[in-house]
């Protein structure tokens, strides 16, 4: 049988969750990217995570100052107590005055004494964590790559004869940021970190495992932020690896004339886009079902792009849907979102968070076009939204997705191609009739079963949300410039008191 080798945590949850568990112990790692890319931050993590299960651990740093060292783990809130840390700078303490008498410069020592450095504090200190920080100036010392790999490689060679994870950091500022492919080859794994710099708004970085021998990991790019307290990874959502059994029962709005425009409401597990012109209401209709959830005693959670959420709460009140009670029960969160501080990944694990900690039943995303806007030079959007949206499903999520139309009558269009990714559609459109701005709404898809193709007039007042008959009597609604062709319109008037 294959001898298993025990996992060692990399002190983050995110990354743990790429590698299923962790890095195989006493092997060598490569964490490669250019300057400010957080391979430092994530180094200590690693090192912070032995010393908490009180193992002996080690930080050899070539470039950064102790004081360097201490004042990154300062900004996390952390303290290097029981981490070892050894500067080449430190030469006395190994090997007395008299070495350090014989050199001007640490830099300038020959790169066989300085192995030896490493060598001889390895042997007394026997750490069970190591980092080596970094490469780079391992390069410079070399001044030759021929020489520079047979020391990297006498350095595994030494490595693999003892209990140590090591992670080598390389910085790539020698290697004109380009991949050193022959010590790829030499490392049981190699994560590559990386930063974008976009037009505008926060860099965005993220995470790449190259190769892990011998270990299935989570292949792809993930995003991870670098905040107080340290690396926040988010692993890539796969939808196929989510999945519960749940009833696949209608979810009604309390409302039986728009009920029945979907034979009883949306499904559980389904997407339903809500689309039409600024001002329509359609934000207003996803409230209404989320409402009617919250009064079941559901968990439910609005990301909120576009509007601000005293304006929405109030607004909500107003019809007396009295969304701020169950903000202060609980069981409706609503979460503005920084278009210019989130990626993707952030987003959905967000999302995920949810879903799986706080038990989530009905999720609204308002609005689509501001989750493009939040991301404009992020590549596959639509197929990110498409993973999410399936994720959701898996777990019996009710979604709403919320994305305006440009323009306000007459042919529009939106430059979101999503019907495709939603279960069901729900059209809003205005129309003129008598002298007055009306609304109509409509079902133009519902996977999960049969719908009324019916064009119906909407109204949304103080009081909530009416449905009217259908608009039998007019051709051309969905244009926004219908013609009346009966003899009295069937349209809705002002409610009376009593209604």
């Amino acid at each position: 049988m294959p001898h298993t080798r025990p996992i060692v945590s990399t002190g983050n949850d995110g990354f743990n969750s790429i590698l299923k568990g962790g890095l195989p112990s006493n092997r060598l790692y490569l964490l490669e990217g250019t300057p400010g890319s957080g391979k430092t931050t994530l180094g200590l993590q690693f090192l912070l995570d032995g010393v908490a299960s009180g193992e002996s651990v080690l930080y050899i740093t070539l470039s950064e100052t102790s004081e360097e060292l201490e004042s990154v783990a300062h900004s996390h809130g952390w303290t290097l107590d029981g981490i070892d840390l050894f500067e080449l700078s430190s030469t006395e303490g190994v090997f007395g005055e008299a070495y350090e008498q014989s050199i001007l410069h640490p830099w300038e020592a020959e790169l066989g004494d300085t192995i030896k450095l490493i060598q001889q504090r390895v042997e007394e200190l026997k750490p069970t964590r190591l980092v080596f920080d970094s490469l780079s100036e391992m390069r410079l010392l070399a001044q030759d790559s021929l020489r520079y790999r047979r020391q990297v490689l006498a350095l595994k060679q030494f490595f693999a004869g003892r209990a140590i994870t090591v992670m080598m950091v390389d910085d790539l500022t020698t290697s004109h940021g380009e991949r050193d492919n022959h010590l790829h080859s030499l490392c049981h794994g190699v994560v590559t970190l990386e930063r974008l710099t976009l037009d505008f708004g926060a860099a965005r970085r993220r995470l790449q495992v190259q190769k892990l021998r011998g270990l299935d990991f989570v292949a792809g790019y993930h995003d991870f932020t670098i905040r107080k307290g340290g690396v926040e990874v988010y692993p890539r959502l796969v939808a196929a690896r989510h999945h519960v059994e749940f009833t696949a029962e209608t979810v009604d709005s309390g409302i039986p004339e728009l009920d029945n425009l979907l034979v009883g409401g949306p499904m559980r597990g389904t997407s339903t886009l809500v689309t039409g012109p600024p001002g329509s209401g359609k934000t207003t209709l996803a409230l209404v079902y989320l409402a009617a959830a919250c009064r079941r005693g559901e968990n439910c959670t609005i990301y909120e792009f576009d509007e601000r959420v005293a304006t929405l709460i109030n607004r909500a009140d107003s019809m007396g849907l009295n969304l701020s009670q169950y903000l202060e029960n609980g069981q409706l969160l609503i979460e503005q979102i920084d278009p210019a501080e989130i990626s993707p990944g952030e987003f959905a694990w967000k999302v995920r968070a949810q879903v799986e900690q706080r038990a989530c039943r009905m999720l609204v995303i308002d609005s689509l076009n501001g989750y493009m806007a939040a991301m404009p030079q992020e590549q596959q959007l639509i197929l990110q939204m498409h993973e999410l949206i399936s994720y959701l499903s898996q777990l019996g999520v009710v979604t709403f997705l919320i994305t305006p139309q440009s323009g306000l009558v007459g042919s529009m269009a939106s430059r979101l191609n999503v019907s495709y990714i939603a279960d069901s559609v729900i059209l809003i459109r205005f129309f003129e009739a008598q002298g007055r701005l009306r609304k109509a709404i409509s079902i133009l898809k519902h996977r999960t079963g049969a719908h009324e193709d019916a064009i119906r007039e909407i109204r949304i007042d103080s009081k909530g949300v009416r449905v009217g008959q259908p608009l039998v009597n007019f051709r051309g609604v969905l244009t926004g410039t219908p013609e009346f062709q009966g003899d009295e319109p069937a349209l809705m008037e002002e409610r009376t008191r009593d209604e």
